[in-house]
């Protein structure tokens, strides 16, 4: 059997149009194939955070609703080639964050609209 394709989807953002982004997530992800494909769903707050939960379906309505506490953070780091997300975790004494590795893709998929994102910011 031929390993899955590791894709990851970007949503949501700090544009007037995340609700948008969030609607084009959920279309794109109700059509992958899912023998093809291992989706990990990667959104980002109106705030900029970018966060990520188990299900896809999970991390919507916390977007939607604008409740991510309980998700999550994660991040990409700005290397060329980098396709390792981390997942941010409290560090011994508790104040600091360490990145874990949460993930390798093959892909990240952009579905992004407006500033900060459709733009070419990403």
């Amino acid at each position: 059997m031929v390993d899955k394709i590791r894709l990851g989807i970007i949503f949501g953002g700090r544009s007037g149009e995340h609700d948008v982004s969030l609607m084009s997530a959920r279309s794109i992800l109700s059509v992958l194939d899912t023998e093809k494909y291992a989706v990990t769903p990667i959104g980002i707050t109106q705030e900029g955070q970018w966060v990520t939960a188990e299900n896809a379906d999970i991390l919507l309505k916390a977007l939607w609703d604008r409740k991510t506490s309980e998700l999550t953070r994660v991040t990409l780091l700005p290397e060329f080639g980098q396709s390792t997300i981390y997942a941010l975790q409290p560090g011994e004494s508790g104040s600091s964050k360490v990145l874990k590795p949460l993930v390798d893709l093959d892909v990240i998929f952009p579905a992004l609209h407006g500033t900060f994102g459709e733009d070419g910011t990403i």
